[in-house]
């Protein structure tokens, strides 16, 4: 996951090379059912993030424990970030992309989910950086939001992904061995 980009835009051809390999994903029932948004307008950017902060800090009572796993000053300092009115939940990202369900069905999610993927692996190939901004789920599907966008209020924002050149190279992260809970 990439948190610091440079200015650079990505131009419309990127863009569109990132679409195509989202949508060769699988999919059960070969259903299909993304759809897709393209944000890199700088003012409606701030104006969703500014929006997502907004309902995040409201519902932070319900999700108290959400973002203190592990050292509890993780968790402060994402409190802290999203307080400030300067910082961007898309880390000043020149591209949010938003992968869309339209409902149809009980595997949606998952077929959004693996077109994320497929999203963001191809960033990864082409050199680009990418991190999904799951804080911005519930403001990108808020009426307002929707309104704004021109989205029909039955599509549904699954996996709001930024993308951009990035800003440094990123370091590899450790991960956990895989815990098998069973194996016959």
């Amino acid at each position: 996951s990439v948190r610091a980009y440079t200015n650079a835009a990505l131009d419309k051809a990127t863009v569109r090379a990132l679409l195509a390999a989202a949508v060769q994903a699988p999919t059960a029932l070969h259903a299909e059912p993304w759809a897709f948004i393209v944000i890199q307008d700088r003012n409606v950017l701030k104006r969703c993030s500014d929006a997502a902060k907004a309902l995040w800090s409201a519902e932070l009572s319900h999700e108290r424990d959400l973002h203190a796993i592990g050292e509890a000053a993780v968790g402060s300092h994402f409190a802290q970030e999203m307080a400030n009115p300067e910082f961007s939940i898309f880390y000043d990202a020149s591209t949010l992309i938003i992968i869309c369900a339209k409902p149809m069905g009980p595997f949606v999610a998952a077929d959004c989910w693996l077109a994320a993927e497929n999203l963001m692996l191809a960033a990864c190939a082409m050199g680009l950086g990418t991190c999904c901004i799951g804080s911005a789920v519930g403001a990108l599907n808020t009426a307002d939001i929707k309104k704004e966008l021109g989205v029909s209020p039955n599509v549904i924002a699954v996996a709001p992904i930024i993308v951009g050149a990035p800003r440094d190279t990123a370091a590899p992260v450790l991960r956990k061995s895989p815990e098998v809970l069973c194996w016959k």
